[in-house]
């Protein structure tokens, strides 16, 4: 295709091929978009699935391929162009994409799927070898050689966060023998994201397995040994061994490109809800993004798959013409050590705190109330309470805190006698 044709044969370029990326391609062809669809790709692999990377890849014995979001045959089957490179810049009045090699791509309309990337430690030390973070296939490989034994010891790891990545490494690296130390800042375990007695029963669990935990503890630095990190120190003066350490402290929304190019950005792409940016040919949908929640309005940048994949079939939608589809409760999940946490909604600190069950029990949910209506639920071991709590996130329906406390009581009966009557 020569590059006349290019310029005047409708193109959508999506710039990331993560699970955003990928669905948009996927929901531009299954609504009948015959235009050309380019995936600009920096990893180098065939687009594949992240979850696994703190999980599965980890493992004991794990293979140590991912797997694919679609296999390149698929990509070929529906006409979709894959293009290695890294987005340099975006020429809005020209709708054209540079990238670093010098290549230019003309766009109709442009996807962000552009992600977001691990907060580094900015910390005296913190470029030693073995101070690594997760986020890619590579990464995954790297820490998955780290981890294992030598000689017949396991190695000293320190994990630092204890978000979802930090503990699913921290199960991980006990599983494979490691003398596992959890470094975290608050209080208790996945404080941004959820309740105090979530928190507690994932670090009795995690206690069990041999994981230390130090709360209140700020990382200040690294110390090396033959330009490999050795030791890890906090503002207190702790000192801790290590031979590899994780650090776990959150992302940054990929927004360099957008803020470039003049897009409206604020801790995320800010997107509405067809994924729309400020320049109405230009979209984003996955981790960069930060939009209005459908709950109750608040700004929110969401940092899971099942957001991505949303936002994407918005996006998709909204470019071929086609019906927008209903939005959906954004809902996570992480298992550690074997057990699974699932949520759905999105819980604020100061929402009213309803215990189902005993955490004793090894199942149990936690339900999240906001003007005595559901904003969102933790689940371990109950899927029907996940599934009956998801719908009532999205009615956001009254609830009876007496009833909703009694684990006898479907979750769905326990819906206030007047939004029951209305049903």
């Amino acid at each position: 295709m020569n590059e006349l044709t290019e310029r005047e044969a409708p193109a959508v370029v999506i710039v990331g091929s993560g699970h955003a990326g990928v669905a948009v391609a996927a929901g531009l062809r299954t609504r009948g978009w015959e235009g050309r669809v380019v995936l600009v790709e920096s990893d180098g692999h065939v687009p594949y699935e992240r979850p696994p990377l703190s999980k599965e890849l980890l493992a004991p014995g794990a293979p140590t391929e991912a797997t694919p979001l679609r296999k390149a045959a698929w990509f070929e089957g529906k006409g979709i162009e894959r293009v290695r490179g890294t987005a340099a810049a975006i020429d809005r009045p020209r709708h054209e994409l540079a990238l670093e090699d010098g290549r230019v791509l003309p766009y109709t309309k442009l996807v962000l799927a552009t992600g977001s990337t691990p907060r580094r430690l900015p910390v005296p030390g913190a470029d030693l070898g073995g101070v690594l973070a997760l986020k890619t296939l590579d990464d995954a490989r790297q820490l998955a050689r780290e981890l294992a034994p030598r000689a017949g010891r396991g190695r000293r790891a320190v994990i630092v966060g204890a978000g979802y990545i930090g503990l699913e490494v921290a199960a991980a690296a006990a599983k494979l023998g490691c003398d596992v130390t959890v470094l975290e800042f608050q209080d208790r375990v996945m404080s941004r994201v959820t309740s105090e007695p979530v928190s507690r029963f994932f670090e009795d669990l995690h206690a069990r397995a041999g994981v230390r935990f130090v709360f209140g503890a700020a990382v200040s630095g690294f110390e090396g040994q033959g330009g490999r990190v050795a030791r890890v120190l906090t503002a207190d003066g702790g000192r801790f061994p290590a031979d590899v350490v994780v650090a776990g402290i959150g992302v940054l929304p990929g927004q360099r490109l957008a803020e470039a190019a003049g897009l409206d950005v604020g801790d995320g792409i800010l997107v509405d809800a067809n994924g729309q940016t400020s320049d109405p040919d230009v979209y984003a949908a996955g981790d960069a993004t930060r939009s209005a929640d459908a709950y109750d309005g608040a700004s929110l940048r969401l940092e899971c798959i099942q957001n991505a994949r949303a936002q994407a079939e918005a996006v998709a939608a909204h470019v071929a013409g086609a019906a927008a589809p209903p939005a959906e409760v954004p809902w996570f999940w992480t298992v550690q050590h074997g057990v699974r946490l699932q949520t759905a909604g999105v819980r604020r600190p100061d929402d009213e705190v309803i215990l189902r069950g005993s955490p004793a029990d090894g199942k149990f949910s936690v339900v999240y109330l906001r003007d005595s209506r559901v904003a969102a639920i933790d689940t371990v071991g109950s899927l029907a309470d996940f599934t009956a709590g998801k719908k009532l996130v999205s009615r956001r329906a009254p609830l009876d805190a007496h009833l909703a406390a009694d684990p006898s009581v479907p979750l769905e009966q326990a819906v206030a006698p007047l939004e029951a009557a209305a049903r």
